[in-house]
């Protein structure tokens, strides 16, 4: 009873994921694009999170029938490339800034609010799990730093069509990179916490 239950629980997990994977796959794909046409660090920037997520929930779905000791080091996994995505956006936004940009404020705005309801969306999904275990809870770490980025987006989207300026497309960008770098670090101190508790768990 209690393993078909386990099992249960684990195939809708799996679910849950592959579809929060596709998602995150197909946003990602708009950001890039409109990125591209619209010429925005902040699009950009949230292109590359949203990749980010799309391989970190590959990983979660190849350790989730493995042990403990295999989800950790996904969950590290997952934390780690968070951190390398922030390094990224940096340069991204640096370059924008050195050589000028020219983003278009009417398609920032249209985009924020696509990738809002479709994060939305994929928090409610990972929501309706219960217990999750340390990779669901990145994976939903994940989904609401990219509802955080999207309500930004639309203010600078906003703020561009105003004012003209590329600013706060960039402040943005940069944002994005601080968010995604303190999600990496709530990741990895999560999983260094499911460590310790194992560990002294089994020395009681």
């Amino acid at each position: 009873m209690v393993e078909n239950k386990f099992i249960g629980s684990a195939e809708k997990e799996r679910k849950t994921l592959w579809v929060v994977l596709g998602l995150n796959l197909g946003i990602a794909a708009g950001f890039f694009t409109t990125g591209a046409i619209g010429d925005s660090s902040a699009l950009i920037a949230n292109g590359l999170d949203n990749t980010s997520d799309s391989l970190v929930y590959g990983i979660s779905l190849f350790a989730l029938s493995r042990s403990s000791k295999w989800k950790r080091g996904a969950a590290n996994v997952s934390g780690g490339l968070l951190l390398i995505f922030a390094i990224a956006i940096l340069i991204d936004a640096w370059r924008r800034f050195d050589g000028g940009s020219e983003p278009l404020g009417p398609l920032m705005i249209a985009m924020s609010l696509v990738a809002a309801v479709v994060n939305l969306a994929c928090i409610w999904l990972l929501g309706r799990l219960k217990e999750p275990d340390v990779n669901i809870r990145a994976a939903n770490t994940f989904s609401l730093n990219d509802f955080a980025s999207n309500g930004g987006i639309l203010i600078a989207g906003a703020l561009v069509w105003w004012l003209g300026s590329n600013w706060p497309d960039l402040v943005v960008g940069v944002s994005v990179a601080g968010i995604a770098a303190w999600g990496g670090i709530g990741i990895l101190r999560d999983t260094h916490g499911e460590h310790h508790e194992t560990v002294h768990g089994d020395k009681r």
